[in-house]
């Protein structure tokens, strides 16, 4: 595998439209892609002498922005379990307060059921993935569960692009009538 290499001076040039197309459809505010795709070229600066050449550039900033799309979506889950209060000062009130937490559904108290629906989520789309030819399992894990490119997925299965779109949409067919099937 060729040795690639890395030159920030032309990532905005070369990345930047790529990058913030890739986040726009994963957050879909303008400002938050637009601060993620700089918070990723920001994080590529200061980590460039981890960069191995491995991988190409441009994947490598993909990398560190999945992990930056990643965290966004952490920080926003993390702040809806936090406690907010609405205080009413109104003396003639025997209530002190209005706890607005006290309506809101928490995310993360997963009851029993909760959890044992998604392990057998979980049971059913792996067995309908055992189901599908073997080309199409792959090309199915590697696009829709990994999110891999759809170069690398050629590469390294040897197939042109219109060849992984025809596999990959009978694997998604194949995929929703298994799921109906055994799961809806």
């Amino acid at each position: 595998m060729a040795k690639h290499t890395i030159d920030p001076n032309k990532w905005i040039t070369l990345y930047s439209d790529y990058l913030f197309n890739y986040t726009i459809t994963r957050v879909s505010d303008r400002a938050i892609a637009q601060d993620l795709v700089q918070d990723t070229f920001l994080a590529g600066l200061k980590s460039m002498v981890n960069f191995k050449g491995e991988a190409s550039e441009r994947t490598w900033l993909i990398s560190i922005l999945k992990r930056k799309i990643i965290d966004h979506y952490r920080k926003i889950n993390s702040n809806k379990g936090k406690a907010e209060v609405r205080m009413s000062y109104n003396s003639d009130s025997e209530t002190e307060g209005d706890w607005l937490e006290e309506r809101v559904a928490d995310p993360f108290d997963k009851t029993a059921e909760d959890t044992i629906e998604n392990t057998e989520l979980s049971m059913a789309i792996h067995d309908c993935i055992s189901k599908l030819p073997t080309k199409q399992a792959a090309v199915f894990k590697m696009k829709s569960l990994l999110h891999y490119e759809t170069e690398a997925i050629c590469n390294e299965l040897g197939i042109t692009a219109s060849n992984l779109w025809v596999i990959i949409h009978r694997a998604r067919t194949a995929m929703a009538d298994c799921m109906e099937k055994n799961w809806f």
